[in-house]
This record gives C-alpha cells, sequence and structure tokens, in this order.
C-alpha cells in the first residue's frame, strides 16, 4: 500500500528542542512508525509552517491513501476556526484523489505553553476540530479526531514530545483498523 502523509510540522517529525527546524529520529515520528508497523510504503509530506494551502500537489495515481492534517498553523496565524475551515473546504472540494482513499485527521488541540499564551488558542482548535468533522461528512470524507488519542505536546503546546509521536501513531493505526 502507498500513502502519503501530507500536513505541517508535527507530520515532519518536527522537534522543539533543535528550534532550528530539526526532527525527531525515525524511530520516534508517527509517520515512520506507521511504516514499521503496517510495511506499507509511506512518503512524508509534512513541512515545518505549512498553512492550508490553496491547492493539493498532484500525487502519484497508484496513491492508496492519503493522511492530511493541517490547520494548527492557520489558528497560529490568526484565523478563526471558522476560517481555517473554510480554507480546508476549498482545498478539499476537488481533491486530487478519490475521496475514498483520503482521512482527514483533526489535529489534537494546542495546550498552553509558549506559542500558546492563552485558552483562546485552545479553543479555537477544539473549535477547528468539530468543523472538520462536519466538514468530512458533508464531502463524504473517512475522519479521525487525533484530540482522541491523549497526545503529549511539548513546552510550545503545539508540537508532539516523541511520546506524543507514538501515541499519535498508535491512535492513527486504531483509526485505520
Amino acid at each position: 500500500m502507498k500513502v502519503i502523509c501530507f500536513g505541517d510540522s508535527n507530520t515532519f517529525g518536527y522537534d522543539p528542542r533543535s528550534r532550528l527546524g530539526g526532527r525527531y529520529g525515525a524511530e520516534s515520528r508517527w509517520v515512520d512508525l506507521l511504516a514499521a508497523e503496517t510495511g506499507w510504503t509511506v512518503c512524508n509530506m509534512g513541512e515545518n509552517g505549512r498553512e492550508i494551502p490553496a491547492a493539493l500537489p498532484v500525487f502519484p495515481p497508484d496513491t492508496d491513501l492519503l493522511l492530511l492534517m493541517l490547520g494548527t498553523n492557520d489558528l497560529l496565524q490568526g484565523r478563526s476556526p471558522e476560517q481555517a475551515a473554510e480554507k480546508l473546504r476549498r482545498l478539499l472540494s476537488a481533491p486530487p484523489l478519490d475521496r475514498e482513499k483520503i482521512l482527514l485527521i483533526a489535529p489534537p488541540p494546542m495546550a498552553p505553553g509558549e506559542w500558546v499564551p492563552g485558552q483562546t488558542l485552545v479553543d479555537a482548535s477544539r473549535g477547528f476540530a468539530r468543523r472538520c468533522r462536519a466538514l468530512a461528512g458533508g464531502l463524504g470524507l473517512r475522519f479521525a479526531d487525533a484530540g482522541d488519542w491523549n497526545i503529549s505536546l511539548s513546552y510550545d503546546g503545539v508540537h508532539f514530545t516523541a511520546q506524543g509521536h507514538r501515541a499519535f501513531a498508535a491512535g492513527l493505526l486504531e483509526a485505520l483498523r
């Protein structure tokens, strides 16, 4: 099975301890854990700082599954949950793959931390997850809410810890069963 993981720094595997864009080792990143557990060919298309783009890239026609998790950076840049969800709706209205090949994943909610100074962003991230669920239902996409997977976040309130990556991988594997 060929899987593409398209997302932001938490898909990339960013290690917030590095401060210079470094990443966790393959033994800790959820994308690599998914590949190791399943034997699938998994392509990591995570990018630090990625917001919801205007269009998805063209994926190889033999892609079996697209795992898409975006929106956190849009909220961090001041967009409301409604605005981020609308960007996501536009992105997914003309997906480059059949809808049954897409799993939309709502990012886990942010937590108070260095990048999340108050409850407003935490609440916005929870609201965004609800909008992702509704969007997936409206577009006929498979959906998973990473907020249900007990993801531990680093001191910044945004990025997964190594333990958080393992919890994400476990939650995702369960959602894919």
